[in-house]
């Protein structure tokens, strides 16, 4: 609605996967590597872990653009029984399964099935990569289990996978609690709140993206965003976005403090509200 106003392209600060769209402050960056070092290196298993609204989702958005070896599975809802775990992972690489659940193969035949397409991928240069967003909604220890058998297909050469699972802070605790996962973890990659700095360069750099190089945001919008929002991109989008509604509302030529403070205070009685 307000692009035109503001002489954007696109909206700036919406829900954009777009690789240029990805800011890379110092840990989303270091994150992205070592994502990608683990799928490039055959290293087996990664945790992508963050608070809500740090920017999980866009890593994993990046790393699926960035994946051209092999299939990606990305599994978003993963509170499923270890059967239907492995159903999931195995259709989404390609093996057909029955449409009845009633007909679907037992959990021994699918893990068969998955290692036989796993070695048929490998022979032919793929290396699939499995993705299981909010993975710390998993409550069924047995879905770790499963996760640890797939695991041991794993042969650099012969049948090769990538996992990452990505989820809040409380996934760590739940991993590391769970010898045979811990165990199999490389590495973590941790994601936190911007700084006051990289929270203002992230605005720019939305903006830049978006098609706009004046800049819209005064010091003072700039500084009440990062004190409102935490530094947290989520929170930082929702901001800006409604203030630019409000800015080409009222015909402005630029947001202040006031405007940010006066979106803030609506989201939160909305949010209160709810």
């Amino acid at each position: 609605m307000y692009e035109r106003y503001w002489k954007f392209e696109r909206a700036p600060f919406d829900q954009d996967r777009r690789p240029e769209a990805f800011f890379q402050s110092r840990l989303h960056g270091e994150s992205l590597v070592k994502l990608k070092y683990l799928i490039e290196h055959e290293k087996g298993a990664a945790a992508l872990v963050g608070a809500s609204g740090t920017g999980k989702t866009h890593v994993l958005e990046m790393v699926r653009q960035a994946s051209s070896r092999g299939p990606v599975v990305h599994l978003v809802y993963p509170q499923l029984s270890p059967h239907e775990l492995v159903a999931f992972i195995t259709h989404s690489l390609g093996e057909a399964l029955p449409e009845s659940s009633a007909t679907i193969p037992g959990l021994d035949v699918l893990l068969q099935m998955f290692e036989a397409r796993l070695i048929e991928l490998t022979r032919t240069g793929r290396s699939p990569v499995i993705m299981l967003d909010d993975a710390h909604l998993i409550e069924d220890r047995r879905v770790f289990q499963t996760l640890h058998q797939l695991m041991n297909f794993q042969r650099p050469g012969r049948s090769n996978f990538a996992l990452i699972l990505s989820g809040q802070p409380e996934l760590v605790g739940t991993l590391q609690r769970i010898d045979q996962m811990s165990d199999r973890i490389a590495f973590y990659c941790l994601l936190q709140s911007l700084t006051n700095a990289e929270s203002d360069e992230y605005i720019r750099y939305r903006l830049k993206a978006a098609g706009r190089r004046e800049p819209i945001f005064d010091d003072s919008a700039l500084k009440a965003i990062f004190e409102l929002s935490a530094g947290i991109p989520r929170r930082i989008n929702r901001l800006c976005d409604f203030a630019l509604l409000v800015g080409y509302a009222n015909q402005l030529t630029c947001v202040s403090a006031d405007q940010i403070e006066g979106v803030h205070a609506e989201i939160t009685r909305s949010l209160s509200a709810a």
